[in-house]
């Protein structure tokens, strides 16, 4: 036996990407085949940051805030100005290129340094313009508005594409809104979810040329620290995972799914009976949680392997909003269980 792949799956709580490189080196060292920069700063919270591009937006306006997901956090929805089609809307910088490529160039100093293992790619987790729009457009527009974003979005990834070697690079699209949107946990601004989703993905992981890896993390949110809707079990992703599959031309490098702390029973994981993934596609489980230790990262781990015995590890969202103090041992926490595989 060979010891669990580990997975990070975006952000980390700590201070700045530095940080989180010399930590992810020192803690789980060559274990994960990709780093992350944390998605630290005004990132940490992950696509909030994205309202102040609808805001400096000289054709936007502020037209009403909500609480979307229950979790007492009243957000801001914009629309275009009167007299201005929506549909007209760009977006020439939404800031995900300059983020990276600021990250990269730490990555890469300490990779020469030898403090970052050399076989270790950076890894950029990137929204898709669905979530973004229908996170902070008002509803009537997101339709217009949505192409808009991910011709942008496209553009972002041009941007990293060009700046960083594509045999150093991986790129991870964030699915959730879609993901809870198929479990009626929202409404969409179309109907088919699965149907409507599978071209979005398809275009925006073509944009990732190979060798750059390509990934995908299907998410039940985490807003305050909890899901917005608790799945039922595994059937969803699965389903989005053999549609990802099927109709993604380039390979498709891994595909990350959530297990909550208080899954570790074997309906959960059922599902993953109808998993099918193309060669190459690693399975990632997101089972790894600080709030109950060992004991239950292990009983996890010992259940999934009755379902499905090649998977790699991994938390079940970023864990940037976790106190910092923590994070170490979080860390520790992946590579006992990946060291348990041995």
């Amino acid at each position: 036996m060979t010891t669990r792949n580990i997975h990070l799956v975006g952000s980390v709580g700590l201070e700045d990407a530095e940080t989180v490189f010399r930590t992810l080196a020192r803690t789980v060292g060559p274990a994960a085949a990709r780093y992350p920069d944390g998605e630290t700063g005004v990132r940490s919270i992950w696509i909030r940051w994205q309202a102040d591009v609808f805001a400096s937006h000289p054709d936007m306006v502020r037209v009403e805030q909500k609480d979307m997901y229950g979790d007492k956090v009243e957000r801001p929805y914009f629309g275009a100005r009167d007299g201005v089609d929506p549909a007209s809307l760009t977006f020439d910088n939404i800031g995900y290129a300059d983020a990276a490529i600021a990250s990269f160039a730490i990555f890469k100093r300490l990779k020469n340094d030898g403090e970052i293992p050399k076989p270790t790619r950076f890894q950029v987790s990137l929204p898709t313009a669905v979530a973004v729009t229908w996170g902070f457009i008002e509803l009537s527009q997101c339709a217009a508005i949505e192409p808009a974003y991910e011709r942008a979005m496209l553009s972002e990834v041009g941007k990293i594409r060009d700046a960083i070697p594509a045999d150093e690079l991986a790129i991870q699209w964030d699915v959730c809104h879609e993901i809870l949107a198929h479990d009626g946990a929202l409404e969409l601004f179309f109907d088919d979810v699965m149907a409507q989703t599978m071209p979005r993905l398809t275009r925006l992981s073509a944009a990732v040329p190979e060798p750059a890896q390509l990934g995908f993390h299907l998410c039940y949110g985490d807003p305050g620290h909890k899901h917005i809707q608790e799945p039922a079990d595994l059937a969803t992703c699965v389903e989005f995972a053999n549609g990802i599959c099927a109709n993604v031309a380039r390979p498709v490098d891994w595909i990350h799914m959530p297990v909550p702390s208080g899954r570790d029973d074997e309906a959960y994981v059922a599902p993953l009976s109808g998993l099918s993934l193309t060669d190459g596609t690693e399975l990632i489980l997101g089972l790894i949680h600080h709030s109950d230790g060992m004991d239950g990262n292990r009983r996890r781990v010992a259940t999934a392997e009755r379902a499905v015995s090649d998977f790699g590890i991994a938390t079940e969202c970023g864990f940037g909003r976790r106190p910092a103090e923590t994070i170490s041992e979080l860390l520790e926490f992946h590579t006992e269980i990946a060291d348990d595989n041995k």
